[in-house]
């Protein structure tokens, strides 16, 4: 038997009301306590020496790390597709999903939509009010009713996290094809998201030669401690070239070691954009 395909479906991205900007430069240093005199220790490397020292948190992780004056809230929906469903799931998904929310007007809208592992990314304007509202309005739709019927018998599983976006990646923004995309997930230990926040606001310059950043998230509910990074590619090709770029660049070897060991385990998805896509 065919081993399943896993469809994960990125939906529900809200703006929310956020804290001053940070300017992209990391997490700003007011937002944090620094720890208290402790004994001395060697003496750590440059680039550790920029980073601040966090023993205890003054505020959330969602407002320390997420967008500014509109942060973002995204809900990241896996499903485990049977592989002989594939092809009928994705007519559903381009013929009906998007035509429901774009037909009742609702504060969404689709901006990514792959195959493949089939993600889809919407954009919801107004916050939890307005995700509560859609959300309300599809209850009561009997075409969206219909399309879950449909939908039901093509899924082994499913799962969902709700997401939001860190403040030093930009906003996914529509793009021009053909591109392949990759979703790399971190599943981080309890403690260490600030500080992989303030470790990628600098590391983020290595990675913005060729454009491939596409956005970064931190999970909120559903599975905790979860990063998703998603970047863009012509190919895997020159995935791989552009990847190997970084390690020439003084200080994104510093980024690597300080962060792997916060990682409890990781995983890369490639995706393949669908006709729908606003992100080719």
């Amino acid at each position: 038997m065919a081993a399943p395909v896993v469809a994960c479906h990125w939906i529900h991205r809200a703006l929310l009301v956020g804290l001053p900007k940070s300017g992209g430069r990391g997490i700003p240093r007011q937002w944090l306590r620094t720890s208290a005199a402790a004994p001395k220790k060697a003496k750590p490397g440059w680039f550790r020496t920029l980073l601040p020292t966090v023993d205890s948190r003054t505020d959330t992780h969602s407002n320390l790390l997420s967008k500014t004056e509109s942060s973002n809230l995204y809900k990241l929906q896996i499903h485990n597709v049977k592989p002989d469903c594939l092809e009928e799931y994705n007519k559903l998904v381009e013929q009906v999903l998007a035509p429901i929310h774009s037909g009742l007007a609702l504060p969404c809208e689709l901006l990514g939509s792959w195959n493949t592992w089939y993600v889809h990314l919407w954009h919801y304007s107004g916050g939890y009010p307005s995700l509560t509202m859609v959300m309300n309005t599809l209850k009561g739709s009997q075409e969206f009713a219909e399309f879950r019927k449909k939908r039901s018998p093509m899924l082994i599983s499913r799962k969902n996290q709700l997401l939001l976006e860190f403040s030093f990646w930009d906003e996914p923004q529509p793009r021009a094809g053909p591109n392949i995309y990759e979703l790399r997930s971190y599943h981080l230990k309890p403690g260490t998201l600030i500080e992989w926040g303030n470790n990628w606001a600098r590391a983020i310059r290595f990675r913005q030669d060729d454009d491939e950043p596409v956005g970064g998230f931190f999970s909120q509910i559903g599975e905790l401690n979860v990063v998703h990074h998603l970047w863009a590619y012509k190919d895997l090709q020159s995935r791989a070239e552009t990847r190997q770029a970084a390690w020439n660049k003084e200080g994104w070897e510093e980024c690597v070691y300080y962060t792997e060991a916060m990682i409890q385990h990781m995983e890369s998805r490639i995706l393949i954009p669908l006709k729908v896509s606003q992100l080719q």
